[in-house]
């Protein structure tokens, strides 16, 4: 089965061929265009500025992608940015209806992001199940336990911020440009993790879900009343506030796997790319399966390796009903 993924949901342009064989998914070509250049001057993602980029670019990158009808379209139809999605939507059902109405597969985008770990040379054919899926991005940090596939049960999540969002906000707040998160990490790496300490909110509060709203708050309180360089260094800093948001993601997720006895953890999200985060989940749960650092940001082939799972039990949507859904919840 070969699948087209699209995916629009924010700030990437994507379309990847993908093929799922007897050794396990093939990416044929995953292409990306990415819109930080742009979106970096505004400090972040401006919606309307996004959706006109999407547009700019989504045939451009389908064109260099694929050059005859695939099996199935596999499309991110939420959540995300409505201006962002619509636009991959509609040239999903254009795509379908002018290829003579091939199959399209109505995907979550949070769904991609599980399925990433298993694109790539070093990934595994199958996720062992029972499964539980850290999902950690700029606009989500979710705990999903997975019975199989398909079958989801939200166990934790955000109260407030996600734990994407408050690396690139502290990080704005030290002066890094748009990512912030990135920046964060690799000041970290010559940092001390222990120069200060930090709140590590409901670290202690008994259940799996996250809020990392107060420790935003208490490093612009922080910022605000020290200079740093004197006492403690810009990486210094970075450390002691990776440290502190990977403390809290790992005591919960080990916690959660633990109480529900699975075999596997899956790492997901554009978080999943920061190295102490992995490193220290692993040896924690050495059954943990980390997706390739290129799949960690929003691409297509992670929409075509999930929408793949739905195509083999024909959960199909005719182009004409297909829709856009900015707040889809993959667990309701």
């Amino acid at each position: 089965m070969k699948i087209l993924g699209i995916e629009t949901s924010c700030d990437d342009t994507s379309a990847a061929l993908v093929e799922r064989t007897d050794a396990g998914f093939v990416v044929h070509k995953n292409t990306v265009s990415s819109q930080i250049d742009i979106h970096k001057k505004y400090g972040g993602i401006v919606p309307e500025v996004a959706g006109r980029a999407h547009a700019d670019m989504i045939i451009p990158v389908i064109r260099e992608t694929i050059s005859e009808p695939p099996d199935v379209i596999a499309v991110t139809a939420g959540p995300g940015l409505i201006t962002s999605l619509v636009v991959g939507v509609e040239v999903a059902k254009g795509l379908s209806m002018g290829w003579g109405d091939i199959p399209i597969v109505r995907t979550n985008h949070i769904e991609g992001h599980i399925y990433s770990v298993l694109l790539g040379d070093s990934a595994p054919k199958e996720i062992v199940f029972p499964a539980l899926a850290l999902i950690v991005s700029g606009g989500h940090t979710e705990l999903i336990l997975m019975r199989d596939h398909g079958d989801y049960k939200l166990v934790g999540r955000t109260r407030d911020d996600a734990a994407g969002e408050c690396f690139d906000k502290i990080g704005k707040l030290v002066g890094f440009s748009y990512p912030g998160g990135p920046k964060i990490s690799k000041a970290a790496k010559n940092g001390n993790p222990k120069a200060l300490s930090l709140p590590r909110p409901m670290i202690g509060s008994g259940d799996f879900d996250f809020s990392f709203a107060g420790l935003k708050t208490a490093a612009r309180y922080w910022l605000e009343d020290n200079e740093l360089g004197k006492e403690i260094s810009t990486e210094d800093f970075c450390a002691s506030v990776e440290q502190t948001i990977v403390d809290v993601l790992i005591k919960k997720t080990v916690n959660a796997a633990a109480v529900h006895n699975v075999k596997t953890i899956i790492l997901g999200g554009g978080v999943s790319a920061n190295p102490k985060l992995r490193d220290t989940l692993l040896q924690n749960f050495p059954n943990t399966i980390i997706p390739e650092l290129q799949y960690t940001t929003d691409n297509a082939a992670m929409i075509a390796a999930a929408g793949y799972f739905h195509a083999i039990k024909k959960q199909f949507t005719p182009w004409r009903e297909l829709t856009a859904d900015p707040g889809w919840e993959l667990v309701d």
